[in-house]
């Protein structure tokens, strides 16, 4: 396999790619959300990872040839990365958006590092460490901090909706694509994601015309076109090729509790360019989800294992 792209050292640094990553999905989120009147949501999908795949494709092409014999020979698990990671949870993600209020979406955003780790236990017999476990719930406790502004009376008032449905699925279906991506074929990571990116836009291609046939037509206007820019880039090609470098250089299991920023800087989002006050709850949710974090990713003696 070839080297892999530095980014001027970058890539050798995981926390920070996982940090990135969780910053351009918590906007890809926010986004979804704001949109979800003017763009059907499979059509949001599908215009994300075509136009993210024609954009990759001129950097990535020499690379997919040379490596189409690694790629062939594990096209199993190309296509189970590109289903479940590129066609399954963006769309059913972006359908859920449209159901249910960013709240919702955030607070079961937190689940996604304990389904990794049962991802994980099931299906290679990884287990939790006593310091992941307690990262996780502290992390955990920082992000409901932050959501529920301080009151956990706040919790009493979500209501689930089909939309939540839709998310939990989908996260679960993430989850799986996190642990799945330990079986990926050792090749460029260009010619890893061209090739999920892909084979992942034409298989949602059905249901993107099935959208269309129903009569659903996204509104185009500067701010849907600057939307389907921003998602094909960021959230899509930026983000994937970190999170699987990420994935890559520490771990599935140690990767779920960066899942954690991405309501922190939903936050700090809302902050900067919607004008809301930063609170004491803004600092003490912070505090929590960063040191959750640190526990969870800090390297140590071995200690007992807990099963997740």
């Amino acid at each position: 396999m070839s080297q892999p792209p530095r980014f001027f050292g970058l890539y050798d640094r995981p926390y920070l790619l996982l940090s990135l990553t969780s910053l351009f999905w918590a906007t890809n989120i926010v986004l979804g959300r704001f949109i979800a009147g003017s763009i059907p949501p499979i059509t949001l999908a599908w215009v994300r990872w075509a136009a993210a795949a024609v954009i990759l494709a001129p950097f990535a092409w020499h690379h997919v040839r040379r490596d189409w014999p690694a790629l062939r020979e594990r096209i199993g698990v190309v296509i189970v990365l590109s289903l479940t990671g590129i066609t399954l949870y963006n769309t059913m993600a972006y359908i859920g958006l449209t159901h249910t209020q960013a709240l919702n979406a955030l607070l079961l955003q937190s689940t996604v590092p304990v389904m990794i780790a049962v991802m994980t236990f099931f299906m290679y017999g990884d287990r939790l460490t006593g310091r992941q476990l307690s990262g996780i719930l502290t992390s955990m406790l920082g992000v409901v901090t932050i959501i529920c502004r301080g009151d956990p009376r706040v919790l009493l008032s979500v209501e689930l909706n089909q939309g939540d449905i839709w998310m939990l699925s989908a996260l679960a279906i993430y989850a799986f694509y996190s642990a799945v991506l330990r079986k990926k074929p050792q090749v460029h990571p260009l010619s890893l994601l061209c090739a999920t990116i892909t084979l992942g836009a034409i298989l949602l291609t059905p249901f993107f015309l099935w959208e269309l046939s129903t009569g659903a037509r996204p509104v185009v206007s500067a701010a849907t076109v600057a939307v389907f820019v921003y998602v094909a880039i960021f959230p899509s090609l930026v983000a994937y090729l970190f999170f699987n470098r990420g994935v890559e250089l520490i771990g599935a299991n140690r990767t779920g509790p960066f899942f954690h920023l991405m309501p922190l800087f939903g936050s700090a989002i809302a902050i900067l360019f919607l004008g809301e006050r930063p609170m004491w709850f803004h600092a003490l949710g912070y505090a929590l989800v960063v040191t959750g974090i640190f526990l969870a990713t800090r390297r140590s003696r071995p200690e007992p294992q807990l099963a997740p």
